[in-house]
């Protein structure tokens, strides 16, 4: 039963993991010895450890460079986290069409291809890889806000992860889903500033969540502690999604 959470000696590869959810990922992963890569639109400086490249995931072009350069680099991986996203928030007479498919190709396409690119070096981990897909606790109850398409396409990750998860065990992958409630992070900052105390308010364990909670769960899915594991989503909430 010893190290049933040890990462270290693993490689991994986190999207939009320089900043928000991802970075506390990436940070979790670096600091318990697992090499770590990163990718954002603007690259930017390697933090905390992880290596930092640039990638444009919005296309299956960007996607296809983006897994270039990392088998350029590195046989294998061990750990996918699919974490790059976006929001649009609009009344509904008012969505556009540009707001919907941005968000589309970012949350929900974006992390089917790069599972499938993939495939060749997590297939050559040596031991059990690892996907993990970011979802949201929107894609598991309403959102009080007008977010029509991040709500719908986090909802279709958790149902993706679920068919991915019956397909690969076979090739001893497990693919496994991450809902987080109230995190700070790019996404939320609006929403935070000005509703920071109502949120709070309605979290039964009475906080926004620490970077620490949110690498714990993907460290936990990420080691021998889950090799049982697959298919599931890990709600990462406070306990609010099931107060709603």
């Amino acid at each position: 039963m010893k190290n049933l959470f040890d990462i270290s000696g693993k490689i991994a590869v986190v999207t939009g993991g320089s900043r928000g959810i991802g970075a506390m990922i990436a940070r979790g992963f670096v600091e318990n010895g697992c090499k770590t890569y990163i990718c954002s639109r603007s690259g930017g400086q390697e933090g905390a450890g992880a290596i930092a490249l640039k990638a444009d995931l919005s296309s299956l072009a960007g996607i296809e460079a983006f897994v270039a350069e990392i088998a350029s680099r590195e046989e294998k991986i061990d750990i996918l986290v699919n974490n790059a996203g976006a929001v649009w928030a609009a009344p509904i007479d008012d969505f556009p069409e540009s707001g919907w498919d941005k968000v589309m190709n970012i949350n929900l396409k974006s992390p089917f291809f790069l599972t499938r690119k993939f495939l060749p070096l997590l297939r050559n981990s040596g031991g059990l890889a690892r996907i993990i897909n970011i979802a949201s606790v929107d894609g598991q109850s309403v959102p009080q806000f007008e977010t029509y398409s991040y709500s719908a396409s986090k909802a279709a990750v958790i149902h993706m992860t679920k068919v991915l998860a019956k397909r690969l065990a076979r090739e001893q992958i497990t693919v496994n889903a991450i809902a987080p409630g109230p995190f700070p992070s790019a996404m939320t900052r609006e929403m935070l500033s000005q509703h920071q105390q109502k949120v709070i308010d309605q979290v039964p364990l009475g906080r926004i969540g620490e970077p620490g909670d949110m690498a714990g769960a993907a460290i936990y899915l990420s080691s021998r502690a889950a090799s049982y594991v697959t298919g599931i989503t890990l709600t990462v909430d406070g306990g609010w999604v099931s107060t709603l």
